[in-house]
């Protein structure tokens, strides 16, 4: 569940580091996992696994990684974080019970090599409903809490996802949001005012509202960076990128599972 530590540090920064959240084990099997997928090239299928990037310079993305096995699969409802998750998000009182508290709108695994990274986006400031922060009679309204997975180790150096703390309730962009936007020229946030680099070891996992202002630095080590992002919202929201799920995906999942990727089965004319 959430401490209240935990509710305070998110509510003030809008974000928390869960240290150890994937078991040595889990991170092994889970990379070995991807590098089963490898290679995908941009716009190429692995049975349901997509590979993606925003053409930014951002690295690969494996869209839909919860296709991709077992590995990925037990991240759905990962002990770790999911009660969280539902807390931040609202929970399972703010919803139609019949449809469940959540649904992962994005899952992937992303990839990022030298000389890669991801610009300045998000914040308070924009207010997507998409994204939002909200606190509202006593309960958290989070439009997106993502899962940052780190599957290496992440210091100085590697790349690491940059946020700006408690960016989440900004009414302004950032001053620098323009020059280091996602997509821009200087498509990084080193050297962004006020942006914090998050160190993580192989295991730990980020959570933060998406609202939060962040990115990444440049990846200057040799080597990838290798983490796994899941988002989750509440159960009426639909896919990002347009995704659906297999019926191979469907037939593997437990009902707690399925409920998050599938909140509601298609209902169709006999």
């Amino acid at each position: 569940m959430v401490s209240d530590r935990e509710r305070y540090f998110f509510d003030l920064n809008g974000f928390l580091v869960l240290k150890g959240a994937l078991s040595a084990g889990e991170v092994a099997d889970i990379n070995a996992a991807i590098d089963a997928l490898l290679p995908v090239g941009h716009g190429e299928w692995k049975g349901y696994v997509h590979g993606h990037n925003f053409g930014d310079n951002d690295g690969l993305n494996l869209q839909q990684i919860y296709e991709g096995g077992e590995a990925f699969e037990r991240l759905i409802d990962h002990p770790s974080w999911i009660e969280k998750v539902k807390f931040f998000v609202g929970g399972a009182n703010t919803f139609d019970y019949n449809h469940g508290p959540l649904f992962i709108d994005e899952c992937f695994a992303n990839i990022r090599g030298p000389g890669e990274a991801i610009g300045l986006h998000s914040g308070g400031h924009e207010g997507t409903k998409r994204t939002q922060f909200r606190f509202y009679n006593g309960m958290f309204h989070c439009g997106q809490i993502n899962i940052l997975m780190a599957l290496t180790d992440i210091g100085p150096g590697d790349g690491g996802t940059m946020v700006v703390p408690a960016s989440h309730k900004a009414h302004f962009p950032h001053p620098d949001s323009e020059r280091r936007r996602m997509r821009g020229e200087a498509a990084s946030v080193d050297g962004v005012e006020g942006a914090i680099h998050i160190d993580m070891d192989a295991g730990d996992a980020l959570l933060f509202v998406d609202a939060l202002c962040h990115g990444s630095a440049e990846r200057r080590n040799i080597g990838d960076r290798r983490i796994i992002v899941f988002r989750y919202g509440p159960s009426w929201g639909n896919f990002r990128h347009g995704y659906q799920v297999s019926d191979e995906l469907v037939e593997r999942l437990t009902p707690e599972r399925l409920q998050i990727v599938r909140p509601k089965a298609p209902l169709v004319p006999e």
